[in-house]
């Protein structure tokens, strides 16, 4: 008899057990690798907001198909070796099926060996053409951040409708600091403008003043600041104290709102490419983003009672591209790389048409021109 009920009990056991495992199939493990703290942090908590955002509302659904949505989310802090170890451990200890992130082009740049090793999709917030170029040595990695390139065509494109042709730059020393400054450099040509004056900083520096000074004496008709951390919010302080009054450029690393207001009223008036989620609420009825603008902005604040930036848009696109990519063929790493890079989506950054040799997806009409007015960001009228 009590080998009877040990086997009866041991049965029903079995099918409870059974019967959970067939309730609720295996969790889709992805991974994020964000700037949350240090001196990308105005990057990083967005874009870590962001994601948590949307995994809740996913798993408050039922998740992908059933499966739980798990985000492993590790701190760069926006440093090369920190990134690189957190890569290392979302592939390792997690086993993530694909990776959001690092925030910067820098430690973008610096994880990329790691994953192409590895085959495991990544899809950085960053900027950089080159963390998706060339395309050949690209194969695993893409990114939603738009190309640096078509933000410098966008300014030189402005800077020709009125009249600019002699320019100052100053940028800063990180990774996307870099790759704009050589960006630009290669690009003015193509615009017949010429770069009279060429300055950096670093982003621990506290005054660009004799930077500027030196700009000023090249009897630039403009500026250009290329930077991607607080310290690019300095370069408008100085120019207003220094009594400038010649065009301010910032690049599309300009594009939270949290840099104007540590600006103050210098940032008035300065002119920079950004995606339209800076200004959704001027965007015609009929433009083809604004539903997915409006819709991510209202959650977006609503949750977090902050204003959403560019930045965390990035993060949006990208784990909504990796869901959907789930959705359809599952946890199976190499076959999600497949469906990105046929991926199309209309995203906060813009519309993505991601193909073989193009592992960005977007180009220089998925931003706009925008301003500062009044404290807040607008599109830019001429």
């Amino acid at each position: 008899m009590k080998r009877i009920l040990l086997l009866a009990c041991l049965c029903v056991v079995m099918l409870f057990s059974a019967s959970t495992i067939y309730a609720n199939p295996a969790a889709y493990h992805v991974g994020c690798a964000f700037a949350v703290t240090g001196k990308a942090s105005w990057l990083g908590e967005p874009e870590r907001n962001t994601v948590e955002m949307i995994a809740k509302e996913i798993n408050d659904a039922g998740g992908i198909n059933g499966h739980p949505l798990v985000l492993h989310i590790e701190d760069t802090q926006g440093d090369n070796t920190r990134a690189v170890n957190a890569i290392k451990k979302l592939i390792k200890k997690n086993k993530v099926c694909a990776i959001i992130g690092p925030s910067r082009s820098g430690t973008s740049m610096a994880v990329i060996p790691v994953v192409t090793q590895a085959k495991i999709p990544m899809i950085s917030c960053a900027s950089a053409a080159v963390i998706t170029t060339p395309p050949e040595e690209r194969k695993w990695i893409f990114k939603v951040g738009p190309d640096d390139s078509d933000a410098a065509r966008n300014i030189f494109e402005h800077m020709n409708a009125n009249g600019i042709k002699q320019v100052g730059i100053v940028t800063g020393t990180t990774g996307f600091g870099a790759a704009g400054r050589e960006q630009l450099k290669q690009i003015a040509v193509d615009y017949g403008i010429q770069i009279i004056a060429d300055e950096t900083y670093s982003p621990a520096d506290t005054d660009m003043t004799a930077q500027l000074i030196r700009i000023r004496k090249s009897d630039a008709q403009a500026v250009i600041n290329w930077s991607i951390v607080p310290a690019q919010s300095i370069v408008s302080k100085n120019m207003h104290q220094l009594k400038m009054t010649i065009p301010l450029y910032q690049s599309h690393g300009f594009a939270n709102i949290k840099y104007a207001e540590a600006a103050g009223d210098s940032a008035e008036g300065c002119i920079f490419p950004a995606g339209r989620i800076m200004a959704v609420d001027t965007l015609a009825d009929d433009q083809p983003q604004k539903p997915v603008l409006g819709a991510y902005k209202k959650a977006y604040e609503s949750t977090y009672n902050e204003h959403v930036s560019t930045f965390g848009g990035h993060a949006y696109d990208a784990l909504w591209m990796v869901v959907n990519a789930l959705k359809k063929v599952g946890d199976d790493s190499a076959k999600i790389r497949d469906e990105l890079e046929n991926t199309k989506f209309v995203g906060v950054g813009g519309g993505f048409e991601y193909s073989e040799k193009d592992h960005c997806g977007l180009d220089k009409d998925d931003f706009a021109i925008l301003t500062v007015e009044d404290g807040k960001f607008v599109v830019l009228k001429d």
